[in-house]
């Protein structure tokens, strides 16, 4: 999936392929075009079991996105992150080298960092005891080095979790013990945000959100147009066409692309700011990151549920450079009210919510999908061969 082109940004043939079927008909993947109704079961988002069962399988396991690049702009830099249910502490190094260490001091196992903004540092300390460790891992140095006769410094580095960092976004594998984790779909997705410019964005707004509801009650409304113009009528439904939407897959991620209202016969497609005006892409990486690239900026959105029906949802909000003017904040600042605020938070966050609601007085065994939300089935019948890998 090379970009069609040298120079500029420009589409990856897998994005262009979709964007085509869009403009000669707004097909949708042709491995589901005759489905037909199918059905999700109700227990899959309300049982304690099978989140524990998926937790197990998917958050413990798999390669996951955990912040975007633009988090940690420069070298020597560091952050705590706490949501994934274990203390973790990423860093850029001198060399500009992304890693991901358990935020844990190797001397008496005390947290060597607080709070949860990004930091400019060369060296970590220990609060405790002042050991002190590079951006790399490496312990650097302790205090009266002639009590620990015999201590090799090598041998008391940070513990790194196995990282990869792609087209803007920071990937992790939770177990320490899979040194050999496999990053090959990061990095071929790396070429698709490569292809959105996101190597080189700059982070304008992160929030977190904590939400009442099953992951996947948030992450369904990212993989069907079914709900565009309904549940978003007054913010961004008037801008898309109702169910002209296309998708493939890459690897166990979903990448989908929906129509917007503007003129796309005559769009270069070719081009990717072109390319932007005309069609929205969204992409649900497994198991649970979401990115949709706007015309001219990209949310990024990672999903740590800590139990059934409580996910929290981090939201970043990248844009091409940091606003040189009141005219460029105003924009950015009106833009991130709509998706954060209004699209987001209010409609899709809260209609996971009310879907919690509803699901969890039994009423509904099951959902029923249409011909527009098969990309939710797809998910479904991909978290479950996950499950059953792990079984």
């Amino acid at each position: 999936m090379t970009g069609t082109e040298i120079g500029g940004l420009r589409p990856t043939s897998g994005q262009l392929a979709l964007a085509q079927a869009i403009v000669s008909g707004g097909g949708r993947a042709p491995d589901r075009d005759n489905t037909g109704i199918t059905h999700v079961p109700a227990s899959v988002y309300i049982d304690p079991e099978h989140w524990r069962a998926e937790k197990a399988a998917l958050f413990d396991r798999m390669p996951q996105v955990i912040v975007p690049s633009a988090l940690l702009p420069g070298a020597n830099m560091a952050v705590p992150h706490d949501h994934t249910g274990r203390p973790l502490l990423i860093t850029r190094d001198a060399d500009g080298t992304a890693h991901v260490f358990l935020n844990v001091c190797r001397h008496r196992g005390t947290r060597l960092m607080e709070g949860g903004d990004a930091q400019c540092t060369r060296r970590l300390v220990c609060p405790y005891h002042a050991w002190t460790y590079r951006l790399d891992g490496r312990l650097l140095a302790l205090p009266r080095p002639e009590t620990f006769p015999g201590l090799d410094k090598s041998d008391h580095g940070l513990i790194e979790l196995p990282s990869c960092e792609a087209g803007g976004l920071i990937w992790f594998a939770p177990e320490q013990s899979e040194p050999g984790a496999d990053f090959s779909d990061a990095r071929i997705l790396g070429e698709d945000f490569s292809a959105f410019g996101m190597d080189d964005l700059f982070l304008y707004r992160r929030k977190t959100h904590h939400v009442t509801g099953n992951w996947k009650l948030i992450m369904d409304a990212f993989l069907e147009s079914y709900h565009v113009t309904r549940l978003h009528a007054n913010t961004i439904g008037p801008f898309f066409k109702d169910g002209v939407t296309a998708g493939d897959m890459i690897g166990p991620h979903a990448r989908s692309a929906v129509g917007r209202l503007e003129d796309m016969e005559n769009a270069d497609l070719t081009d990717m700011a072109a390319m932007r005006r005309v069609i929205t892409f969204a992409y649900q990486l497994l198991p649970a990151t979401i990115i949709i690239p706007s015309p001219d900026y990209v949310n990024v959105m990672v999903l740590m549920p800590s139990a059934h029906n409580r996910t929290a949802v981090e939201d970043f909000m990248l844009i091409p450079e940091k606003p040189a003017s009141d005219k460029a904040r105003d924009h950015w600042e009106r833009s991130w009210n709509l998706l954060d605020g209004g699209v987001f938070a209010s409609e899709d966050f809260r209609a996971a919510e009310l879907g919690q609601q509803g699901l969890e007085t039994g009423a509904v065994p099951h959902l029923t999908l249409g011909s527009l939300e098969t990309g939710i089935l797809r998910f479904h019948e991909t978290v479950q061969q996950a499950l059953r890998s792990n079984a």
